[in-house]
């Protein structure tokens, strides 16, 4: 079985292009993003986007959460590769923050290594607002600030739950690079 690696972080953290990044640089790793895991199963149901997803019941979304969770843990274990799994710890919805991986969530994925990718609010805010691909709700810099500090906290109760070790990569901008090289170490370590 190959070793999963999650990779977590707030939208506008970068944790994405951190990943796209360290697969340039490695061979013979997969990654999957929960998110597009969990929207291929709602929008059988009839969701459209990640931002709608995120705002359906709470119930919906852990049907769906818990199903991807399933298959990801599939894959995972089938995998003879590192996998890394795209994901957030906290989300941010009109009921208050949600865990992206609760705890049979995170112990069925099994992982080797929590990782936690993140950036000053004021970078986030800045980049969030460059994208025009999602519909974001606007947040302040002190929702942000929450909203990541609460990604810390979810993130270390994942690492507390599977007794995997939590990696904070700072993805300050202009410094991908330097992220992108702590993640590629990071993952090389694990194969």
């Amino acid at each position: 079985m190959g070793r999963v690696i999650v990779v977590m972080g707030i939208p506008g953290s970068g944790k994405s292009s951190v990943i796209n990044g360290a697969l340039e640089k490695l061979k013979g790793v997969s990654v999957v993003n929960y998110a597009d895991v969990m929207l291929a199963i709602s929008s059988k149901k009839g969701v459209k986007d990640r931002d709608a997803l995120r705002k359906q019941p709470l119930d919906f979304q852990l049907k769906v959460q818990n199903e991807a969770a399933k298959k990801i843990a599939k894959m995972g274990k089938a995998s003879k590769a590192p996998l890394l799994i795209d994901t957030h710890s906290a989300i941010s919805t009109p009921q208050g923050f949600k865990a992206g991986m609760p705890e049979w969530i995170i112990k069925a994925v099994e992982p080797a290594v929590i990782v936690t990718v993140e950036t000053s609010p004021a970078q986030i805010l800045s980049r969030r607002s460059k994208d025009t691909s999602r519909r974001r709700d606007n947040e302040t810099l002190e929702q942000i600030e929450t909203h990541q500090m609460m990604s810390r906290m979810f993130a270390a109760v994942c690492a507390v739950l599977t007794a995997a070790p939590l990696k904070i990569i700072i993805n300050e901008d202009n410094k991908l690079d330097a992220a992108v090289s702590e993640m590629v170490k990071l993952v090389e370590s694990q194969k």
